[in-house]
């Protein structure tokens, strides 16, 4: 029954591209017809169960499939699988790939409740399952010299991820309107690569935060060989507990960090940089966010990738800032400029399977490339974009017009 059920769902989704299905039994199913654009994949299903796996929750039960090698591709790799699937059904014309089922509700009422919980030691423990896993990953898939995990920014002329990621750097600094002596705070600062970045760049003083060991080790390393660590400092603590030593900055930026927040936390955590930026300051928050309306971070991205995590929507992320006097005087949708990063991240790690294998497993590469390539789907297919909000704390210290953004900017390029 369950190879039937699979069938029908499989055929009411692929339409444009090509899917053959082997299963268990030997018996074959083709969906979909050859269409320009739409990749051709081929796959066996190696044990009776995973049809069941995937009609209980479709991304979970597959992506466990092709971790456990109980789903073997043929033709194409998991990267085309999934933009098959994707591609199919984009958001944009409102479709989607996923089902309602027990299984999955059960799990999203879970995870909020976890969310709700999400105190210091929680989002601790949620940040090391990520990044706590090992820096030499992050060196074989980012870019070697900023060590940006996050979209870059695929200007005109841009054209390897490097570029991309120093074009990223310039256009935040430019919408943080930065002056001689003042101080900045980098909430979720990684691997140092934006606090290295401003202090090459401005005569200021820069202070990085962050719950990953791994990523402070080094960053503080970073710094050291880039000259600059008489103007930065790195701690590790958590943004909550930083408004109770009443210092506060000029200016604040953010980027990737607030997905790993947690809904129930959104207020929280804008109130604490209300708390920690000066009354004429001047903050930048860069996250992943939905295109539409709030929703749900899918089972397999809680259980393997990002625990505790959500990616947030821009209203309820507005909502959550307008409470603590935070003027949203700028937002930008970024549509695509994650979906081109993450190919670039997915074809590292292709180029470097045999050192991600000899660092963990074949099964750890498998749930990676996994991640990257249902991610990239998002951004291309999905419902995921990034968003770039300017804050400020008075209406008045900013130019009335986003032309210091662009002078700025072109004058941070130049001086690259």
């Amino acid at each position: 029954m369950s190879k039937i059920l699979v069938s029908r769902y499989l055929a009411s989704i692929v339409k444009r591209g090509t899917l053959q299905v082997t299963f268990a039994d030997g018996t074959r199913s083709n969906f979909g017809e050859p269409a320009a654009g739409f990749p051709d994949v081929a796959l066996t299903f190696t044990d009776k169960a995973v049809p069941r796996d995937i009609l209980l929750d479709p991304r979970l039960g597959a992506a466990e499939a092709y971790m456990d090698g109980r789903l073997i591709l043929q033709q194409g790799g998991i990267m085309e699988l999934v933009e098959l699937l994707r591609s199919n059904a984009p958001w944009d014309r409102g479709g989607s790939i996923g089902r309602p089922s027990l299984r999955r509700s059960l799990g999203n009422r879970i995870a909020f409740a976890r969310e709700a919980i999400n105190d210091t030691l929680r989002s601790q423990r949620n940040v090391s399952h990520h990044y706590d896993i090992g820096n030499e990953l992050y060196r074989l898939m980012l870019d070697c010299e900023h060590m940006q995990y996050s979209c870059g920014y695929w200007d005109d002329g841009v054209e390897t991820l490097a570029q991309a990621q120093e074009a990223k750097l310039a256009h935040i600094a430019s919408k943080l309107a930065l002056g001689d002596g003042q101080t900045v705070l980098d909430i979720g600062c990684g691997w140092g690569g934006m606090v290295i970045y401003l202090a090459r760049k401005f005569d200021i003083r820069v202070t990085g935060i962050t719950l990953s060991r791994e990523q402070l080790a080094l960053a503080q390393e970073r710094a050291r060989d880039a000259g600059v660590a008489d103007r930065v400092s790195f701690e590790l603590i958590d943004y909550r507990d930083l408004p109770e030593r009443g210092k506060r900055y000029d200016r604040i930026v953010s980027v990737g960090m607030f997905e790993h927040v947690g809904r129930p936390q959104f207020e929280t955590f804008f109130e604490a940089c209300a708390n920690l930026l000066a009354d004429d300051g001047v903050m930048l928050l860069h996250t992943i966010g939905r295109i539409g309306s709030p929703g749900t971070t899918d089972a397999f991205t809680r259980k393997y990738i990002f625990p505790g995590g959500y990616i947030p929507a821009l209203s309820e992320t507005i909502a959550a800032s307008e409470k603590f006097r935070l003027i949203a005087s700028d937002i930008e949708m970024l549509r695509l400029h994650y979906a081109k990063t993450l190919r670039a991240w997915y074809a590292n790690c292709l180029a470097n399977r045999d050192a991600i294998v000899a660092l963990y497993d074949e099964r750890f590469f498998r749930m990676w490339t996994f991640y990257l390539a249902g991610a990239t789907s998002s951004f291309e297919n999905g419902g995921m974009c990034n968003y770039q909000i300017q804050y400020s704390r008075d209406r008045r210290i900013l130019p009335l017009t986003r032309d210091y953004m662009r002078e700025a900017e072109a004058a941070l390029t130049r001086s690259s």
